[in-house]
């Protein structure tokens, strides 16, 4: 492709979708804040059931997307496939994957302004709304990334399930961890699982396999 029709192309395939994201993301936030939910109730409930193992379990399964850790996760990730794969292609995508949802997680937590739940925090509240996950948007994108690359280079149906296994352990983990400990409502956990899924597989489209898009048009064209 001449430089246009990569510009052309990146901004369809990842720019577009990305501000068609943040801003259902932020419809269907104001659409919470509106309508009374219910899920305090579900908070209270985990809340009122805490025990010492549980606060200690899922003060490492928050950990898991803590925000150093995901920045520092994804480049060590995008150098070694870089050097594995000897091409940009992963490293690219991976980074696209994470970066994309944590820029529409800023652009509309903001605006959204929910509160977090009304029970104690275990954690130390950042300075972002509780809508939506951030730290689930970040475990989908990455976890879930390195799964889909990783699963794309082996032939064996046993250890493309291995692959996966923790690449879907992690973000569910972690969004337990973050409705147990009172930092979310489950909504703004699912809200996060979409956003992550989505920004995976944006970049997926525009990055991973944008050859394999292209000749599918080219066949209904034809």
């Amino acid at each position: 492709m001449s430089g246009t029709e990569h510009v052309k192309h990146y901004a369809l395939s990842i720019l577009l979708p990305m501000l068609l994201m943040a801003g259902v993301t932020y419809g269907v936030g104001k659409a919470i804040l509106a309508s009374p939910t219910g899920e305090a109730s579900v908070s209270r409930s985990l809340a009122a059931d805490r025990t010492s193992l549980w606060n200690s379990l899922t003060d490492v399964g928050s950990s898991l997307s803590d925000t150093p850790y995901i920045v520092a996760l994804t480049m060590i990730a995008a150098i070694v496939f870089r050097l594995v794969y000897r091409h940009w292609r992963e490293s690219i995508f991976l980074i696209a994957a994470v970066w994309s949802q944590s820029l529409i997680f800023l652009a509309a937590t903001g605006p959204v302004g929910r509160q977090r739940p009304p029970v104690q925090h275990l954690d130390e509240a950042p300075p972002t709304s509780s809508f939506p996950s951030g730290h689930v948007s970040a475990a989908v994108a990455f976890y879930c990334g390195m799964a889909l690359i990783l699963a794309a280079h082996v032939r064996s149906r046993a250890l493309r399930v291995l692959i996966w296994a923790p690449g879907i352990a992690a973000p569910v983990a972690v969004g337990f961890s973050r409705l147990y400990r009172g930092m979310h409502f489950l909504t703004d956990v699912l809200w996060g699982v979409l956003l992550g899924v989505g920004c995976v597989v944006m970049a997926a489209r525009a990055i991973l396999y944008p050859r394999e898009r292209q000749r599918s048009e080219v066949v209904r064209s034809a």
